[in-house]
């Protein structure tokens, strides 16, 4: 099973234009290789992940 998809391979131009949006929102932006899609989740499922999250003190993301 893959864990985490693979991280872009990005080119001097496609790396200047993510870190200017970055500094526009003050935010850090990752770059996937596509297909990358967040989990459809349930709001019972989002429930489980957000305890856990809770309990482990971490962020999760879920990922297809």
């Amino acid at each position: 099973m893959k864990v985490w998809p693979d991280v872009a391979e990005l080119d001097k131009d496609q790396i200047k234009k993510i870190v200017e949006l970055e500094k526009q929102l003050d935010a850090v932006l990752v770059a996937f290789k596509k297909p990358t899609t967040f989990a459809d989740l349930s709001p019972e499922e989002l429930k489980k992940i957000q305890k856990l999250e809770k309990e482990l003190g971490l962020t999760l993301l879920a990922m297809k």
